[in-house]
């Protein structure tokens, strides 16, 4: 197969799918909509679990493991939640099956093996852990309960995009109890905060923090928290949400603890998660026309090195040298792969590092042994330069730190130039065809004005910005009065 990519400007989703297979990230599966996330790809996953489980420790959570499976009554509990999930619900409805007696060598559901009660695959965990919580909590002195999840899930989705959209996908939801609303609302703007340190300082990718309108928040939640992420063909992504869900779980299924004065009553809720979506945000945020860009901090390799050689002695003294480097980079706790496949030449090896995304290429010859040097090619800027091998440690480790920030510079730029002020119906329309990007409008604060203008433009509130001021002024759709500014956009 041919490593060139369609370019994004020709057609972005073609690129970005493209992109995807050829640079070994992931592929579509046997199973309708799911994907098979292959090592390269679930080696960026890894390195943004373990940054994010470390972050969610230190922050007093502890993970724990739940059923796959949710049992309907359950799932019904919390009216809401069921409501807001019943259309992409996985079913399990028997547990056993046998020869088909009409069609020899083929198995046919046991009719004779119906479950007494039907299963949900889980879309979400919320019903199997709250009926959980209700054993683990009876007084004051069990809460705050803060627990964390890494798990998949599954959403019968009917148009799938790897990564993007998948009918099953991998991700972590934090459930947690407390004694008081304002406790409850602490946490789920803690971990908003959380998601959007580690989006813009691993991911380098720039995030708006804000609230979703109520027809936007998460089924069963009294507010919704996100952070909201700017892709290069002008499309929002939600990179992650955190939400306060009051007493509604708890009342659903009756977790109640005995307060300091001996007095029953419900505890209060958070959940909170990202998930393989964050993939898709960073292919889309960074990535060109020649491949992958990764952020220093979630590649798998940082550094490759490329020997270039003709003979087997030349290969020798190379890999002596290369042995060292790598042995001095892994010191500092920099990831290094030596590419001394037989099998490739060195331009392919360019090609497939490039594609993949490795931030810095060393490439080492005889002539750079000679002259005690090494060449030196960053990913993000394709360029190169040649480096004394005395001075190479300090060297890469300060490109490693150039990239990361030069990534989220570029990002931040591109987002700050692609949020747009408008006051007219008109202007909207005319951003939201030609430029693209966020757009700042005033809305007056009604569903049906919300509705109507996604009807007519495809483009939804992303969020209430929290950083944003109270800006008296007229609604951009109705003329009605407005309190505030909101952002628009098209969105993934």
């Amino acid at each position: 197969m041919s490593k060139k990519l369609t370019s994004r400007s020709e057609d972005y989703s073609k690129w970005y799918n493209e992109l995807v297979v050829k640079a070994d990230l992931a592929e579509n599966s046997a199973v309708r909509g799911c994907m098979v996330i292959k090592p390269y790809g679930y080696a960026i996953w890894e390195k943004m679990q373990a940054e994010l489980d470390k972050m969610f420790k230190e922050t007093g959570h502890q993970n724990a493991y739940f059923p796959l499976f949710v049992p309907k009554s359950l799932f019904e509990a919390e009216e809401k939640n069921a409501e807001g999930f019943a259309k992409e619900c996985a079913i399990v409805t028997h547990y056993r099956l046998q020869n088909d007696p009409d069609k020899p060598g083929k198995l046919r559901v046991d009719p004779e093996a119906k479950l007494e009660e039907e299963l949900i695959v889980r879309p979400t965990s919320e019903a199997i852990i709250w009926n959980t919580f209700r054993g683990w909590v009876q007084s004051y002195r069990d809460l705050p309960l803060l627990i964390n999840q890494w798990a998949n899930v599954v959403r019968w989705e009917m148009r799938t995009r790897l990564f993007l959209r998948t009918a099953e996908f991998l991700w972590q939801e934090g459930h947690t109890a407390h004694e008081t609303k304002q406790e409850a609302v602490a946490e789920a703007e803690l971990m908003n905060n959380v998601y959007a340190t580690f989006v813009e300082n691993f991911m380098a990718i720039p995030v708006i923090q804000g609230l979703k309108t109520e027809s936007e928040r998460f089924a069963g939640a009294d507010e919704t928290y996100c952070i909201e992420a700017l892709m290069q063909d002008g499309k929002a992504l939600q990179a992650g949400t955190s939400h306060f869900l009051g007493q509604n779980f708890a009342k659903a299924f009756d977790v109640k603890y005995a307060n300091k004065e001996g007095k029953q009553d419900y505890v209060w809720a958070t959940s909170w998660g990202v998930s393989t979506r964050l993939m898709g945000a960073l292919i889309m945020t960074h990535s060109d026309d020649h491949g992958l860009v990764l952020p220093p901090s979630l590649a798998p390799n940082q550094v490759v090195i490329i020997p270039i050689y003709k003979s087997d002695e030349d290969l020798e003294a190379i890999t002596e040298v290369a042995n060292s480097i790598i042995s001095d980079l892994r010191g500092k706790n920099i990831s290094v792969k030596f590419d001394n496949r037989t099998t490739h030449r060195p331009g392919a090896k360019f090609a497939q590092h490039e594609l993949q995304g490795v931030p810095l290429r060393l490439a080492i010859g005889a002539r750079d042994l000679a002259n005690g040097t090494v060449e030196i090619a960053r990913r993000d800027t394709l360029t190169k330069e040649v480096v004394a091998l005395d001075s190479l440690n300090d060297k890469i480790d300060a490109l490693l730190k150039d990239i990361q920030n030069d990534l989220y510079k570029k990002a931040l730029d591109f987002r700050n130039e692609h949020i747009t002020e408008v006051n007219t119906f008109e202007e909207f329309k005319t951003v939201l065809e030609t430029k693209t990007g966020f757009i700042s409008a005033h809305w007056d604060g009604t569903a049906e004005t919300e509705d109507k203008i996604k009807e007519l433009t495809k483009a939804t509130i992303r969020c209430i910005p929290l950083e944003g001021k109270e800006e008296a002024g007229i609604c951009v759709f109705s003329g009605n009065p407005s309190k505030r500014r909101v952002l628009f956009a098209k969105a993934y």
